[in-house]
């Protein structure tokens, strides 16, 4: 009896050509695929009744996380897909997570052939599962990018704490350093909560002058001032059911913050021009990578503010305090990238890898995903190198190694300040006071 169409994918071309051979006296068709990056592709165009998904793919790898994401992503758009995941690294604690993740059975190579007919046939004799074909319109590149990463203990806890937290009505401050992800921390707060399907309105508080305040927040009425020829909703207005974010809210002005604080506490506003009151219903999410506490202590930030926004805080570690994370991120990265510029995705030798490891990543993870974009757009891995090593590195002080890299970015982005802190994943700020801190001047 034919087992109908299986899509069979592994790096290895000889696990290909076996497989197709052992596999062609029960499959009628037996479609075979090497890059993991362009399953996107061949599910959109193609349907296929299995799928038999190697688990690792990047040279280097093998804790099997690379198939686990890869199974997550397909049974997500394919929900009930009958997917079995192989492996040369037997682990029962690996196959346990497949199983629970989704996947209808785990092989490990080499396979003895009649095991392997004998398993796949199992799983397709099953109760009917919906075919893996090009019917669902979701894009797996959408779906990338609104991935929040990381096997680290600090991440595990971080995502657990949203779990708990989005579903509550609670006011949140989220704290890390620039380029951590806090916005992204956001966004899955507001959609794990039951606000998902109003909208997620985000303010850059730190580009917002003091003049301009009330008018971008609260809104303006015609002819509330010059220029005001229509009239215009705010963007707590905007918010009204959903989530508004408001990010580097330590940029704010005292001002600023007692005008912020009267809205929240009354929990309504009047556009600019106006009496008449707009009820608020929203939910608050702030973001900062500032202390508070100390801008309390130094009177530059409102405590009774603070205390309005801080309901439940949580604090983004930065990349270097989880390290570990780093192939998971390259992975994701390399995969989005290569989709979006429609090219090979790029190599990982273990080198380069352990190499990537130790560099201290003062960008964070917006640092290393603009690195990789420049690594696919050039084809070239070894430009995800943001540095060179130092002489003698070891023992070598991090502020010297921090300002060795911030020079041969200035000399790689021709003294560019806008180029530079985009690379290093800085706010134009931060990247002054390191310019400051180091004696280091560019063309701008």
């Amino acid at each position: 009896m034919s087992l109908g169409s299986i899509l069979i994918v592994d790096d290895d071309p000889d696990i290909l050509l076996t497989a197709r051979l052992v596999l062609k006296r029960v499959f009628t068709n037996i479609s075979t695929e090497s890059n993991p990056h362009l399953l996107p592709n061949r599910l959109q165009s193609e349907s296929f009744d299995l799928l038999l998904l190697d688990m690792n793919f990047t040279t280097g790898f093998t804790s099997g996380n690379e198939g686990l994401r890869w199974l997550k992503k397909i049974l997500k758009l394919y929900p009930g897909g009958k997917i079995v995941l192989m492996t040369a690294y037997g682990d029962i604690d690996l196959a346990v997570r497949a199983m629970q993740a989704g996947a209808e059975d785990f092989i490990v190579k080499p396979w003895d052939n009649d095991e392997l007919i004998a398993k796949l046939r199992k799983v397709m004799e099953k109760d009917p599962a919906p075919t893996l074909s090009p019917s669902r319109e979701l894009s797996f590149a959408k779906e990338l990018e609104l991935e929040m990463l990381g096997n680290a203990p600090s991440m595990q806890r971080i995502q657990a704490d949203i779990q708990k937290i989005a579903p509550s009505q609670a006011n949140i401050l989220i704290l890390g350093e620039n380029g951590t992800g806090k916005e992204l921390a956001a966004r899955a707060i507001h959609m794990a909560s039951d606000r998902r399907q109003q909208a997620f309105v985000q303010v850059d508080l730190g580009a917002i002058t003091e003049g301009l305040f009330e008018s971008e927040m609260f809104g303006h009425v015609k002819g509330a001032f010059t220029d005001a020829n229509s009239d215009r909703i705010g963007r707590f207005e905007s918010a009204q059911g959903g989530t508004l974010f408001l990010d580097e809210i330590g940029n704010l002005s005292l001002s600023m913050q007692a005008k912020l604080l009267t809205a929240l506490q009354s929990r309504q506003i009047q556009a600019v021009g106006s009496n008449k009151p707009i009820q608020l219903d929203f939910r608050l999410i702030c973001a900062t990578n500032r202390s508070l506490q100390e801008m309390v202590q130094q009177q530059s930030f409102r405590q009774d503010l603070l205390y309005r926004i801080n309901t439940v805080s949580l604090e983004l570690p930065p990349l270097r305090h989880r390290n570990g994370d780093i192939p998971l991120l390259l992975a994701h990265f390399i995969e989005l990238y290569a989709q979006k510029y429609e090219k090979e995705p790029i190599q990982i030798t273990v080198d380069l890898l352990r190499q990537l490891e130790h560099y201290p990543w003062p960008g964070n993870v917006r640092e290393l995903q603009h690195a990789v974009e420049r690594a696919i757009i050039m084809d070239d891995p070894m430009s995800l190198l943001p540095f060179q090593p130092l002489a003698n590195d070891k023992g070598v002080p991090p502020e010297a190694k921090e300002k060795e890299m911030l020079q041969r970015t200035l000399k790689r982005n021709q003294g560019n300040l806008s180029k530079t802190a985009l690379e290093l994943g800085w706010a134009r700020s931060t990247l002054y006071r390191k310019l400051e801190k180091y004696g280091l001047e560019s063309s701008q």
